[in-house]
This record gives structure tokens, C-alpha cells and sequence, in this order.
């Protein structure tokens, strides 16, 4: 009789079973994790270069090493902003979706 228990509780503690939902998440957040980092290489480096010859050496016609430096600027706050909405989609990914009204 302890036998079957004892073989009971081994087969209790053994992994949890697979499940697709863990997968669907995972290629989910690495499918997040690809855009922002594609937008993360991206778009500092061409916000730098069209800022520096479009808007700061084009509209505003600034010498050539002042346009470096506000071309950084805007290239560094783009990073800022990218992180940030990765921060917040990361952060909602994971949160439950509500469809009805709570009393």
C-alpha cells in the first residue's frame, strides 16, 4: 500500500505539462523584443543623419560641427523614447486584457 502512494506522489512532482500558451507568449515577446531593436538600431541613426543635413545644415543652415552636436541630441533623445515604449509594452504584455466592468 505505500508503494502506491509513494508512486503517486513521485509521478505529482515530475514537470508541468507542455502547453502552446507558453509558447504563443514567448514567440510573442520575442517577436517585441525584434522590432524594438530593429527600431532601436534604426531610427537614432537616421533621425541623426536627416536631422543634421534636412533640418539643422539644410532649414536652419547651422556650420557643420554644431549640426553634429544637436544631430546627437536628437538622436539620443530618440533612444529615450524607444526604450520608454518598449518599458510600457513590455510592461502591458503581460497584464491581464479586462472586457467587462467591475463592481
Amino acid at each position: 500500500m505505500d508503494m502506491n502512494v509513494k508512486s503517486s506522489l513521485d509521478a505529482s512532482t515530475g514537470p508541468p505539462p507542455y502547453s502552446r500558451g507558453n509558447e504563443s507568449s514567448l514567440v510573442s515577446a520575442l517577436k517585441t523584443l525584434l522590432f524594438f531593436t530593429i527600431l532601436m538600431v534604426t531610427l537614432p541613426i537616421g533621425l541623426y543623419f536627416a536631422s543634421k543635413a534636412y533640418i539643422f545644415e539644410g532649414s536652419m543652415k547651422m556650420s557643420s560641427s554644431d549640426s553634429y552636436f544637436y544631430a546627437a541630441i536628437v538622436a539620443v533623445l530618440a533612444v529615450h523614447v524607444v526604450l520608454a515604449l518598449f518599458v510600457y509594452v513590455a510592461w502591458n504584455e503581460g497584464a491581464p486584457k479586462e472586457k467587462g466592468k467591475h463592481d
